[in-house]
């Protein structure tokens, strides 16, 4: 409606005189302080500045955007109190617009469409067509929390990554170890089991060693039957419950041999088992 108001023949409409006002004054004619003063005369700078900032949403020419932009910029140097979130977080919405409507990109969306969408959602499209990058400029662009932005799509990626067969289990493990460092927020060991599923037991395993809670790395060893090395890092942890839950698992796992030939190699285990 704003657009309309705006572009209609003849329009007299706030924010058609702004927009008016705003060329005449790039072309330093005396025409600008004649719109303008129409418009504060009859106290219609607010709403003229308001018509701008809404057109800019609904039009989907990047040149016209930032025309009716640069005039609710112009208006607003007029006004004493304007609040700026308003235009600060339309300049935000059309940046992340354009770049998606950007014809290798190919997600033509609407103003009302995105806004409908949400940014989650969105994100979400970006990742199951693996843009990774792209979702990653719009979460640090729009300086999303961690958790809901490039941690979720780092997250992504890494189960992505461990999917790839022409790269080794090495070679992986560094690259994700890398690119997610100390992100918040992220589970190694979410990473790995899909790396299990993916038939990759000893990316697994390398990747549980980034994990740095024992508590996220046993379950997963005692599901790709690494009981031995879930001891091991049962007791390393000092955690007494995961050292039971581990040895409770060995117990009925092995034979009576066996189990306790595995336990004189823990004392720390083989105390707490006769406790």
């Amino acid at each position: 409606e704003a657009s309309q108001e705006i572009f209609r023949i003849a329009s007299m409409a706030p924010g058609a005189l702004l927009l008016e006002a705003q060329k005449e004054y790039e072309k330093e004619s005396q025409k600008a302080d004649e719109y303008l003063r129409e418009i504060r005369e009859q106290q219609l700078l607010p709403e003229a500045v308001g018509q701008c900032i809404e057109a800019a949403g609904y039009e989907h020419e990047p040149d016209t955007q930032k025309s009716l932009l640069r005039a609710a910029s112009f208006g607003k140097c007029f006004l004493d109190k304007f609040p700026p979130d308003g235009f600060v977080r339309m300049c935000q919405d059309l940046r992340v617009l354009n770049a998606i409507r950007d014809y290798q990109i190919g997600i033509p969306l609407t103003f009302t469409q995105y806004k409908q969408l949400t940014i989650e959602v969105l994100l979400d499209r970006l990742v199951l067509r693996r843009l990774y990058p792209l979702a990653m400029r719009v979460c640090e662009f729009l300086r999303l929390p961690e958790m809901q932005g490039v941690s979720r799509v780092l997250a992504h990626w890494a189960c992505y990554k461990v999917q790839q067969k022409d790269k080794s289990d090495e070679e992986v493990a560094q690259a994700i170890s890398q690119k997610l460092g100390d992100a918040a927020g992220i589970s190694y060991s979410d990473i790995a089991t899909r790396a299990h599923h993916c038939g990759r037991a000893e990316l697994a395993i390398k990747l549980l060693e980034y994990e740095p809670r024992s508590g996220e790395q046993v379950p997963l060893l005692l599901k790709m039957k690494r009981s031995k090395l879930a001891l091991g890092k049962a007791i390393e942890s000092g955690d007494t419950d995961l050292v039971y839950t581990v040895v409770l698992h060995l117990k009925n796992e092995l034979n009576r041999g066996t189990f306790f030939m595995t336990l004189q190699n823990q004392p720390v285990a083989l105390s707490l088992y006769r406790q």
